[in-house]
């Protein structure tokens, strides 16, 4: 069962400005979506403008407001060229969230390839993706909150972070890189920046998305994998994670209500890192 929509969710970010990097993917779009119910102007971003403008054509077909901006997040310049062009559109940023990030094949080991063959180069696009991309968002994005003393960055980490997962290496660390960043970062803006600058991360536990779909389920019958179904097994509420599950936990970072709230990394996973296995 998937979770229930936030029916309080709407005028509660009423006017903000709010950029979505990876704003494409079933989660980001699905963030994007919710921040716009709740009355942001959102800034969808995706690395091909193609793939970013059916979830801005999404939004505004509900009544939101959305613009589709192309935007690679490891590549600084690209960066500057989209904050450039979010505040054509809509003007300086209010929220930040980090949603771009994904595994690699390459990265991951497993029958076909050990941890001594992983290749580095893949390894290296994981770290970049998940990693520097974040970091450089922070950098892009954050420097109109940093100006005004005030914002909301939220950054996407995964359960990987504090609990290693077989086979994704790469993943894992950048992700875990993601927490101790996050953290970082809170106490660096309050401190220079001023205490109206908040910075968090939502750890979503296992969500079905088209980079894990591979480790997930079988491919012709659609079925859990020993991998899936062990996943399902440690998860006290016995199912993956379906984008709505999301919704409220960002809100409630997102909303200027919780400015007490910085540095945290909320897991939203369905009891996974609460559970022994026994």
């Amino acid at each position: 069962m998937s979770a229930a929509p936030v029916e309080s969710a709407r005028g509660r970010l009423a006017g903000a400005v709010a950029v979505v990097t990876g704003g494409s993917g079933g989660l980001g779009a699905s963030l994007a979506e919710t921040l716009a119910e709740a009355g942001a102007r959102v800034a969808v971003l995706s690395r091909h403008l193609e793939t970013a403008q059916p979830v801005a054509d999404r939004i505004r077909a509900g009544g939101g407001d959305a613009r589709a901006v192309a935007c690679d997040v490891t590549d600084a310049a690209a960066l500057e060229w989209a904050r450039q062009r979010v505040h054509e559109l809509y003007g300086p940023v209010d929220i930040l969230v980090n949603g771009a990030g994904g595994n690699d094949p390459g990265a991951t080991t497993g029958d076909e390839r050990s941890f001594f063959d992983l290749d580095p180069a893949a390894l290296e696009h994981v770290i970049r993706l998940n990693l520097l991309g974040t970091v450089q968002s922070c950098q892009a994005f954050g420097r109109d909150m940093a100006e005004r003393g005030s914002g909301v960055i939220i950054n996407i980490s995964s359960m990987a972070a504090e609990r290693p997962l077989t086979r994704v290496v790469g993943y894992a660390a950048a992700k875990a890189a993601v927490n101790n960043f996050t953290r970082w970062l809170a106490v660096h803006l309050a401190q220079s920046y001023g205490p109206g600058i908040r910075v968090n991360a939502l750890a979503p536990g296992f969500f079905l998305t088209e980079q894990n779909r591979y480790l997930m389920l079988e491919p012709i019958s659609g079925e859990l994998t020993p991998r899936g179904a062990s996943v399902v097994g440690h998860t006290p509420m016995g199912r993956l994670g379906a984008a709505a599950d999301l919704a409220s936990t960002l809100l409630w970072l997102a909303d200027p209500a919780s400015g007490f709230v910085t540095g945290a990394v909320v897991p939203v996973d369905g009891g996974f890192s609460a559970f022994s296995g026994v």
